[in-house]
């Protein structure tokens, strides 16, 4: 138990990493926060704020990045050695820490390595000692192995899918944290996981089952004897053993927790067949053509085989290839020049379409885009390929022979960005990758989604702006490194049985640990 004010690191790497897409996320990938820019970084520790004087926050680092692929081992091992070796010398200087604050995702991949959360958790342990309190903040979408819930001694998790409680949640594992070193030291842990592994289109909380089962897990953690409750439906697009749900829920009342723990799992296996996808999800051919078909405007269409926001590559275009093909949206011209005769502004040409594709991620083709933009102002033709630089399966490069729009740089995110006309479809092209959530994403670079036929975002579940804005929209069950399609998709490594990879005998025991 602390009386004085506790010091209490922040540390950790956040990152959601598909084993199906080529692509690496390196150094390029990760923003990196350390010591007050990191503290500075959470709206609850900000001056003011009550947690904020309540203990001495140390920020040692925190590496973030979008969704990717896997890590690789010598990026992962360069912040967890960096973490290890901060606090160590923090310590020398200063005296042993109270607690650390571990921020992460729960499904990054290391390449080589399994788990890699809990190897960082141990280090983290290994560095402060048994007598700190680690509490651990996670992604519902993370996985929680027996190991990661060992060594920490609180652990959370988001409520919402999509997340709109993240500094809520991170702001709990902190006020959590700080009141057991106040009072009570490391409470139990009931831990147990749930043989079942979805995506996170189908287990949103706008909809039952999973609405009415997160709500639940909020009024468990209210229960007497308990500090609190999570549950997580884990990584759909790794292959690794310890990818599947799982439950914690931690306290003093060993008979509850444990109790609890047990209800809860048994309520999300028992509803296992309900969970359905977050909107009307069909392939390509069938959205299209309904959202052609509609008078709703905007219409939605998520590209969703290739969501950044879920591990994918980014640059993936069988969608695109399709959207260029259709008639609804193609050029004017028929010789396979540019749309001859338009202006830059014209929305739709001859009664054509439209339509915006968000987004494609090419460097060379973005840098091109802009050159011509320089040398020729607003109207400048460019004929390029683009895309599939990163993952090819699906498809290779498109070719985009149109009229330059806009052109900007600086994003912090894309980098440059390039919008090219070709007929009724306006094609976001983006330096690095990025994610396209807010309307703001898109009014920025003169665009008019809300004016717009049809929006295709490279998403899965639509973010809370986009939502709002949509007039409707379907899930598109297109490939990529984010298939909806779990089976197609070729795990190998999931510890059997897993529902719904692997056929039952018989119902699982579903028998929580007491850690």
């Amino acid at each position: 138990m602390t009386t004085a004010r506790p010091r209490v690191a922040i540390a950790g790497m956040s990152i959601e990493s598909s084993t199906f897409s080529p692509h690496r996320s390196g150094w390029e990938a990760f923003t990196l926060r350390r010591g007050a820019d990191l503290v500075a970084h959470y709206p609850f520790l900000a001056d003011g704020a009550p947690l904020r004087d309540a203990a001495a926050w140390t920020g040692v680092l925190h590496a973030r990045s979008l969704p990717g692929g896997a890590v690789p081992a010598s990026v992962y091992e360069s912040v967890r050695d960096e973490i290890v070796a901060t606090l160590r010398a923090q310590q020398a200087e200063q005296g042993p820490y109270d607690g650390v604050l571990l921020d992460v995702h729960g499904a990054m991949t290391v390449v080589g390595r399994d788990d890699a959360e809990a190897d960082l958790a141990a280090a983290v342990r290994a560095t402060v000692g048994p007598g700190a309190l680690i509490s651990t903040t996670m992604d519902l979408h993370g996985n929680v192995p027996r190991e990661l819930a060992e060594v920490s001694d609180l652990i959370t998790c988001y409520r919402t899918a999509p997340h709109e409680d993240v500094w809520e949640t991170r702001e709990r594992g902190a006020a959590n944290l700080l009141s057991r070193l106040r009072e009570g030291g490391a409470p139990k842990k009931a831990w147990l996981q749930v043989p079942l592994l979805l995506p996170g289109e189908r287990t949103s909380t706008r909809l039952e089952p999973a609405s009415s089962i997160y709500a639940d897990v909020a009024q468990v953690a209210e229960l007497p004897g308990v500090v609190d409750a999570a549950l997580w439906v884990g990584y759909a697009w790794a292959d690794e053993p310890s990818c599947r749900a799982a439950v914690v829920v931690t306290g003093d009342d060993e008979e509850v927790i444990v109790r609890e723990a047990e209800r809860l799992a048994r309520r999300y296996w028992d509803a296992r067949d309900d969970f359905a996808f977050v909107a009307p999800a069909a392939p390509y051919a069938e959205c299209v053509a309904t959202a052609l078909a509609s008078t709703a405007r905007p219409f939605f269409l998520s590209d969703s085989g290739d969501n950044p926001t879920a591990g994918g590559a980014g640059d993936v275009t069988w969608t695109l290839a399709r959207l260029l093909a259709e008639p609804a949206f193609a050029a004017v011209s028929d010789d396979g020049g540019p749309p001859g005769g338009e202006s830059p502004g014209d929305g739709a040409p001859n009664g054509r379409r439209t339509a915006i594709y968000a987004a494609l991620p090419d460097a060379a083709a973005t840098r091109e885009a802009a050159k011509a933009w320089a040398e020729h102002g607003a109207g400048a033709v460019v004929d390029v390929e683009a895309g599939a630089r990163v993952d090819d399966g699906p498809n290779g490069p498109v070719r985009l022979h149109g009229v330059v729009e806009h052109v900007s740089e600086g994003d912090p995110d894309a980098g440059i960005v390039a919008v090219v006309r070709v007929g009724g479809l306006r094609v976001i092209l983006t330096e690095r990758r990025k994610p396209y959530h807010l309307e703001s994403d898109f009014t920025v670079l003169g665009l008019d989604p809300r004016g717009t036929d049809v929006v295709v975002v490279k998403i899965g579940y639509l973010e809370p702006d986009l939502y709002d804005m949509a007039a409707d929209w379907m899930l598109m069950l297109t490939p990529g490194g984010v298939d909806q399609n779990l089976l197609r998709l070729g795990h190998h490594r999931l510890a059997a049985p897993v529902h719904p990879f692997h056929g039952f005998e018989k119902e699982p025991a579903l028998r929580a640990d007491l850690l």
